[in-house]
Formats: structure tokens, C-alpha cells, sequence
């Protein structure tokens, strides 16, 4: 046998590895214990990532001090996965009956969302990356099934521990005669001066001192049937996203399309949309630097800095706004969204409504601006050429990274809404009453979306191939290594491989020690050390 006849024979060993029929093998059985280690590992890492997310964000926010920290923080990873928390209870004062404790929350913490969603999509599309360039899809529907029910099983658990009282302390309130001005009114550290309340403020001050030993049992329990079935789609979506967004994971065969045209916008604008997130983070650790009291903002960045970034960004590209916002939940809002929303009715939130207050909000549509034109470069760069003109590959891009903002900025303006409402009500007086509530329009949302991601698109494949960047990252699925292409390939395009052609990730799968990088020159069989029969000296 001559060394052209062993090459060969190696080459179609090669067609015929793993990689073409997935982790099976040619049997097509599915590996259950690589899909039960690898949903067990997912899950695990992204629950320890959400539960310790929640913990230290509740224990900087001081909450462990009202109440068990556990139970908390199940609620909070609970919410954090869809799910839904029902707070209810009874304050007894001046041993009366009838003082009620009501709250309504619906938010969702999108600090603990994030750290589980990319912990749980980075370890399940590691899994997927040992079955080879084209992964059967059965074994796709294995690994996700074994993924979803072993998820919604721990939250289940969680639902079952995330419930409990919270003791409110009214001495830890301030509460105290001395304290309201001119002796008729009462002042309450966080809430401010209520200002006289009339008969009944005649009556609070000689009994401030009876308020202030008062204990506020106030009880939550999470819904388990909401809670399941929004665990349900959290981690479907999660998944999703994750496919959608990895460039190199394998996907089932007849999928090309979505690897071609897709991944590359999706993986760009996920990538910039953490790039903001990141920022955020940043701006809150700046923000530390001489508050008085840094580990407030360090916990509510931890849990919140996701929803205020989120909600930024879709105000950056013009979606509208509407809400309200009353008593001390006025005071979580930042300038100047505060003094726009400080009313019981509803008002209309926008960027030019918010730049009448503060001239400085129009670098919000500056800075979102840029991050789209960023991200339309960084889809070109990702996106395959294959010799076409500049205007064909440019709408190419624009189509694509239009179609993805549609789903994304509506996905958003969806999960940054905000509604909540809490009072105490003595006597039938509302004392404290405070409510927010703050919501965009979706279906406005996917027509900007839509609209600014085909512009940037558009712009940032002319801009990637006016300078020879486009195609330069394109990857290969099912190859975890570099990129093909590159200024040293001798274009943008080159080394990209063409339609039904199979490329070196394709035809080695996961077998082997060896994967072959382009050719540019004809091969030589005798420089081959692969070629060569143990022993066999050049």
C-alpha cells in the first residue's frame, strides 16, 4: 500500500468519526449518562450562581437583619426565574385590629436572571461541544429536556422553602414625638414629613412611643403553579438565546442556515447588550466611592443593575414610556425620572420629555446609538462573505441583525416593566402609601427594534467591508479553536468554507488529536507525520 492509498484510507476513517453522527456514535443511541451529568452540572452552577447572587444582595441591602435569610433568598432566586412571591400580613398598633400591611410586587431581578442564564447557557453549550460538529436532534431535545425538568424540579423545592415572615421593628423605624417638627407632624426616616394628618396626626404624636413597640408580621409565600410555569419558559428562552447566540456549538444537520445568517447578529448583540450591563456595574462601583452607604448601592447593583441598564437602553432608542410613581418609592427612581413619574396619575415617559428636565439624557441616545453601529460591525465581522458586493453583503447584515433586535428590544422593554404598590393602612388612613409603576410599549418595540438594527446592520457591513473586516471572525461550528480567515489569509473571505462543504470541524468531529488548519498550497503526503506507518522514518 502506497502512502497515497493510506491517506486515503485515513481521510474516509475521518468522514466516518463521531462528528457525523453525534455523541452516539453510528449506533445512534443517545449517551444518557453524558445528558444526566451534563443537566445536573448546568443546573447546579447556574442555581449556585443565582442563590449567591440573591443572598449577598439581600445581606448588603441589610434584609437579614428583618428576617431568615434563607427563605429569602429562595423567593428572590424564584423570582429571578420567572417565578411569582405573594407578601401578605398583619401590624398590630396601639392593640387595635384592622391595621393592615398590603403589598402587590411585580418585578423581576434581573441581577440574579443574568448570573444563572450565563452560567446555565455556558455549561450546557460546553456539553454540546463533545458530540462533534452536527449534533442528531434527538440528542439536542435529550440534553435540553434533561435541562428543563431537572430546573423546574429545584425551583419547585425552592417554592416549597421560600416562604416566610419578616419582623419590622417599628422602634427601627425612628419613630420618636421629639422628631416631627413643630410637634404636629410626623417624620419618618425614608418617607420623609407626612405633614399634619389632621385628627389623626393629634393623636400619633402622644402615641408615637406605642407605634414605635409595634412588630410588623409581614408573611410571603411563592406561587408554585406561577412559579413552575415561568421557570418553564425562563429556561426554554435561556436555551434558546444560547443556541441562537454560540457561534461554534453544533447544531442538528439541515441548521446551516441558522449558523450562516443567525448566530453571527445574535451573538454580537448579546455580546454589546453585556457590555452594558458591565458598564453599569462599573457606574455603580463609582458611585461607592463616598456615599455614605456603599454596600446599599453594591447590593441593589447585584440585583438590579441588569433592570436599570435594560431600561435605559430601549429610552436610548426612542421606545415609549408610561407609569407613575408615589410616596417613598419616588425616591428610588433616578434624576430626572423621579420628578417626571412623582404623581398618582400616569404620565408619558420619553427621551425628549426627559431632556426638558436634564439636557445631558440625549447622550442616552448617543451612547445607545454607538452601541448599535458597534454591534452592526461586530455581526459583519462574523458574517460570511463569500465573494459578494458590498451592497448584497450589507443588506445580508441588515436583514439579519433587524430581524434579531425585533425579538431583542421588546424582550427588554417585557422584562424591565415595573409595577409595585405598598401602604398601611391605620384606621382606614393610608399612611404610607407608595407605589410605582413604569411600563413600555412592546409593540412599539419591535418596530424600532426592527428599524434601528437594519440601519445599523446596513451601516456596519459597509463600514466592516469598506475596511476588509467583514467575514474576518467567521467561526466553525463544532471547532472550539481560532477562526478561519484573517488579514494573513489574503482576504476577508478566504478560508471560509463554501456551501455543502464540509469543514475540518465537520469531517474530524471530536476525534483525533489533530485538527487541520486551511490549505494553502497542495498537499505534500511524504511531510505528513499522520501519514506514516508506526515506525516509518521520512
Amino acid at each position: 500500500m502506497n502512502k497515497g492509498d493510506r491517506g486515503g484510507k485515513k481521510a474516509s476513517e475521518g468522514l466516518g468519526a463521531p462528528g457525523a453522527t453525534g455523541a452516539g456514535g453510528a449506533s445512534g443511541a443517545l449517551p444518557w449518562v453524558d445528558v444526566l451529568l451534563a443537566s445536573v452540572a448546568s443546573v447546579s452552577w447556574a442555581l449556585v450562581g443565582m442563590a449567591g447572587v440573591a443572598a449577598l444582595g439581600l445581606h448588603l441591602l441589610g434584609a437579614d437583619a428583618a428576617g431568615a435569610l434563607g427563605p429569602m433568598t429562595a423567593a428572590m432566586v424564584v423570582l429571578g426565574a420567572g417565578g411569582s412571591v405573594t407578601p401578605s400580613g398583619d401590624v398590630s398598633a396601639f392593640g387595635l385590629t384592622g391595621a393592615q400591611a398590603r403589598t402587590a410586587v411585580d418585578i423581576t431581578p434581573l441581577g440574579v436572571s443574568l448570573a444563572g442564564a450565563v452560567l446555565l447557557a455556558f455549561f450546557f453549550l460546553r456539553s454540546l461541544r463533545a458530540a462533534g460538529a452536527v449534533l442528531p436532534g434527538t440528542e439536542l431535545a435529550a440534553r435540553a429536556g434533561g435541562v428543563v425538568v431537572l430546573f423546574v424540579g429545584v425551583v419547585a423545592g425552592l417554592a416549597w422553602a421560600g416562604h416566610d415572615l419578616v419582623t419590622i421593628d417599628g422602634s427601627s423605624l425612628g419613630l420618636d414625638p421629639g422628631k416631627s417638627p413643630g410637634g404636629g407632624g410626623v417624620s419618618i426616616p425614608g418617607l420623609g414629613d407626612l405633614g399634619d394628618l389632621g385628627d389623626l396626626g393629634g393623636l400619633l404624636p402622644g402615641r408615637l412611643a406605642g407605634l414605635a413597640d409595634a412588630k410588623a408580621r409581614v408573611g410571603f409565600t411563592v406561587n408554585t403553579a406561577d412559579s413552575l410555569a415561568g421557570a418553564v419558559f425562563w429556561v426554554l428562552g435561556v436555551l434558546l438565546i444560547a443556541l441562537l447566540a454560540s457561534r461554534r456549538s453544533p447544531l442538528p444537520r439541515g441548521w446551516e442556515w441558522v449558523h450562516r445568517t443567525v448566530r453571527p447578529a445574535a451573538s454580537a448583540l448579546v455580546a454589546v447588550v453585556l457590555v452594558a450591563v458591565v458598564a453599569g456595574l462599573a457606574a455603580a462601583a463609582y458611585a461607592m466611592v463616598g456615599d455614605a452607604h456603599p454596600r446599599r448601592i453594591a447590593g441593589a447593583a447585584l440585583l438590579g443593575a441588569p433592570n436599570g441598564v435594560w431600561l435605559a437602553l430601549p429610552l436610548g432608542l426612542f421606545v415609549p414610556w408610561s407609569g407613575h410613581a408615589t410616596g417613598g418609592l419616588v425616591k428610588v427612581l433616578p434624576d430626572p425620572l423621579d420628578k417626571l413619574l412623582g404623581f398618582k396619575d400616569d404620565r408619558s415617559v420619553s427621551l425628549g420629555r426627559l431632556a426638558e428636565l436634564d439636557g445631558r439624557v440625549w447622550l442616552l441616545a448617543l451612547a445607545t446609538g454607538v452601541m448599535m453601529l458597534y454591534a452592526g460591525v461586530l455581526a459583519a465581522a462574523r458574517t460570511p462573505v463569500r465573494g459578494v458586493s458590498a451592497g448584497a453583503f450589507a443588506g445580508r447584515c441588515a436583514l439579519a441583525l433587524g430581524v434579531v433586535s425585533a425579538g431583542a428590544l421588546p424582550l427588554m422593554v417585557w422584562l424591565t416593566g415595573v409595577s409595585a404598590d405598598a401602604s398601611l393602612s391605620v384606621l382606614g388612613f393610608d399612611a404610607f402609601g407608595a407605589g410605582v409603576e413604569l411600563h413600555g410599549r412592546v409593540g412599539v418595540a419591535v418596530v424600532l427594534g426592527a428599524a434601528w438594527g437594519a440601519l445599523a446592520g446596513g451601516l456596519g457591513g459597509l463600514l466592516a467591508y469598506g475596511v476588509g473586516a467583514a467575514g474576518w471572525r467567521v467561526a466553525v461550528r463544532g471547532r472550539p479553536g481560532p477562526a478561519l480567515g484573517g488579514p494573513s489569509s489574503g482576504g476577508p473571505s478566504a478560508g471560509v468554507p463554501s456551501a455543502g462543504v464540509p469543514s475540518a470541524g465537520e469531517v474530524y468531529g471530536r476525534g483525533g488529536p489533530y485538527t487541520p488548519s486551511p490549505v494553502y498550497r497542495p498537499s505534500r503526503d511524504e511531510t505528513n507525520p499522520y501519514l506514516r506507518e508506526p515506525g516509518e522514518r521520512p
